[in-house]
């Protein structure tokens, strides 16, 4: 795929449904009595592997025109055992959901994950689990998949979570449905809550006092209308194109601005980001509203502690803006995230370097000299979607021609990416 430096970009556009809604949408319409009607669902490859396991499971799930999904749910106690693999393909969400679901379920299930991704560890969500009294088998201990959960009788824990570790957040408290007694998950900071908000849009009892969630055991789930509203995760790539491209002016139209989400929005008008918030509202227990973004003169910032996790997938394209900002950027306090131990902050100081950025990785983050400038070049993706989106954006504000290579990755997250930034 060839960028080139463009001039101005303008014009509305909407993004894709939230992912990580999405999933749980999927996965709670299955787990509820009823048919669950979900609106703006992310026709991407994970979220695909969550309906591919509960079908597994014998749940009927429809796919409609226009992104729309209905879920014939089975009750939270209505799983069927599947005679085959469960296989949760390269989504990490969808293993770890599925996870806090199954070791409450009365049948034996094995579950397994893509070839590319069998080596990642899922040990930190299975401790807890295990805690709780689940039987999960695997190779390491059950640090890796292919994982065999056999029934068991789970009682309710209190677990504390380290600032790197939110993602084991969602599983125990997915377990805790199916626990006696009360299962709490005490966090270092506020991360992610799309469980705890949609669970009880389900009838869950979740209680949330400050950084402790809690869950009970759950007599059943109730089918809903869903409307999942656009991804900020996507839409992080049009707003920063907005502000490094001159004279731009984009609107997108109904995106999620759960505030444990927005931290590239704080990020961003903190150095100086022209970006207006309109038309807020609350849609199935999550707020929504319609972004306006318009090119500004973007300063340094300094991101670390407890910001991280609130923009934890929008590091790379945050990088793009911050070459172009005045000053020096830091990012601190990755070291333990997977963004940094799998290599994603390598690659992006690699990429970028390429096209004259003067930036540098550290031992828990990366420094960025920002105003020099960029210059097209061949940018190589490591079959990374976040890479490949922000270097796209990157080699928009450019001189020169932009050679993406590889650039079909950006379909897991949204194939019509180059579509929707001609648009503009």
């Amino acid at each position: 795929m060839v960028i080139e430096q463009r001039n101005s970009l303008k014009g509305e556009i909407s993004v894709p449904g939230d992912k990580s809604i999405s999933h749980r949408a999927v996965m709670f319409g299955a787990l509820a009595k009823g048919v669950t009607e979900i609106e703006g669902f992310l026709m991407g490859e994970d979220c695909l592997s969550t309906i591919d396991c509960f079908r597994k499971m014998q749940v009927a799930i429809e796919l409609l025109p226009n992104n729309k999904v209905k879920v014939h749910g089975n009750g939270l106690y209505g799983l069927k055992p599947s005679s085959a693999l469960l296989n949760t393909g390269k989504a990490g969400t969808t293993l770890r959901l599925l996870l806090g679901a199954l070791v409450g379920q009365p049948f034996n299930s094995k579950i397994t994950r893509d070839d590319m991704v069998l080596k990642k560890p899922v040990g930190k969500v299975i401790t807890p689990l295990k805690q709780m009294g689940a039987n999960i088998n695997g190779k390491d201990n059950a640090n890796f998949c292919p994982l065999l959960i056999t029934p068991s009788k789970l009682k309710g824990i209190a677990y504390t979570v380290e600032l790197n570790e939110t993602h084991i957040k969602s599983p125990v408290l997915i377990a805790g449905l199916y626990a006696d007694g009360e299962t709490t998950v005490t966090e270092a900071v506020k991360s992610r809550d799309h469980t705890e908000l949609m669970l009880n849009y389900f009838g869950a009892d979740i209680k949330v006092n400050g950084l402790s969630t809690t869950s009970r055991k759950t007599e059943n789930l109730y089918a809903q209308q869903v409307k999942i509203p656009g991804d900020i995760s996507i839409a992080s790539y049009f707003i920063t194109a907005g502000l490094i491209v001159p004279n731009s002016d984009i609107i997108i139209r109904n995106v999620g601005i759960n505030p444990t989400r927005t931290g590239i929005l704080d990020v961003y008008k903190s150095m100086g980001a022209k970006i207006e918030i309109s038309n807020e509202r609350v849609v199935s227990n999550e707020r929504v509203a319609d972004i306006r973004v318009t090119t500004s003169e973007l300063n340094s910032a300094q991101i670390s502690g407890e910001m991280i996790p609130r923009l934890i997938d929008e590091i790379p394209v945050i990088a793009v803006a911050a070459c172009m900002a005045q000053g020096t950027t830091t990012f601190s306090g990755l070291k333990g995230f997977k963004i940094k131990d799998f290599g994603r902050v390598k690659n992006l100081v690699t990429e970028l370097s390429k096209m004259g950025a003067s930036i540098r990785e550290t031992e828990d983050g990366m420094t960025i000299e920002g105003g020099k400038g960029l210059r097209g070049t061949v940018i190589e993706t490591y079959n990374d979607h976040a890479i490949a989106m922000s270097m796209s954006i990157a080699g928009l504000a450019a001189d020169g021609e932009t050679m993406i290579r590889k650039a079909q990755s950006v379909d897991i997250a949204f194939p019509d990416f180059f579509s929707t930034l001609n648009k503009l």
